[in-house]
């Protein structure tokens, strides 16, 4: 256990003391690195007001999973790679890399071939993915190339199956073909997508905000998007904008 002395801005890190069971979200020293994060969100203006200024972590993604996968994931993985070959399509050009991590599986696929690996992914008898629960955003702003990430939850009803599909573009280039004509229930949620992340979905009938103003500047689930606030008043006292409230780190 660590040193009781240590203080808090000490570079303790949990993560090398104690077992991967009792820190959620940990990978030990498996995966890809992409940050050093200090404080419960890695806040470095003063607005991390948790108490857990002293922690540090790694932030890691899963690496790419080699075969065999287990389970059914080789028979949906051998299928989508035959049908797409059946097409005159290398799976290697458009599966960048499939992931197997906490009992599920991931293909991060090509941006120019995600709509033809989705129509695949429908409507292929073997596999028969006939519903997307829809797409989020995510945002690595140190994870350089590939700062943004749409995640896909497909779920098989025939099958009783569920797999994600996952798409990494640049914050220089955030344009991913829509899926707004193989998965219409993804109208709305492509729509959040870019209004809080400013992922371009191209081919979408009507990209506006869904929640924003539409002369809100930025995108405000970003993390590098500043975190502000308004100041509130409850009787009688005023209560500091979030980013205006005491740090503790």
């Amino acid at each position: 256990m660590s040193d009781v002395n240590n203080t808090a801005g000490d570079d303790v890190n949990p993560e090398k003391e104690l077992s991967a069971e009792n820190l959620p979200g940990q990978r030990g020293e498996g995966g890809e690195q992409i940050r050093v994060q200090r404080g419960m969100f890695g806040a470095n203006n003063g607005g991390d007001t948790s108490g857990y200024g002293g922690l540090v972590r790694s932030v890691r993604l899963p690496g790419p999973a080699a075969r065999p996968y287990g389970g059914w994931f080789d028979e949906v993985a051998d299928e989508l790679e035959g049908a797409l070959e059946e097409q005159d399509l290398l799976p290697g050009n458009a599966i960048e890399r499939t992931v197997v991590d906490r009992d599920e599986i991931t293909f991060h696929i090509e941006r120019e071939h995600l709509v033809r690996v989705a129509k695949t992914l429908r409507d292929d008898p073997a596999l028969r993915f006939e519903l997307c629960t829809g797409v989020s955003g995510v945002h690595y702003p140190d994870d350089k190339g590939r700062e943004l990430h749409a995640v896909y939850h497909l779920r098989s009803i025939t099958h009783n199956r569920v797999i994600r599909l996952e798409v990494s573009v640049p914050d220089s280039d955030p344009h991913i073909p829509s899926l707004f004509s193989v998965y219409p229930t993804n109208d709305w949620h492509e729509r959040e997508t870019y209004d809080f992340f400013g992922i371009v979905f191209d081919g979408h009938p009507a990209l506006t905000r869904i929640m924003m103003p539409d002369d809100w500047q930025g995108h405000p689930q970003r993390k590098d998007y500043p975190l502000g606030g308004i100041p509130v008043e409850y009787k009688g006292a005023q209560i500091p904008a979030p980013d205006q409230r005491r740090s503790y780190s």
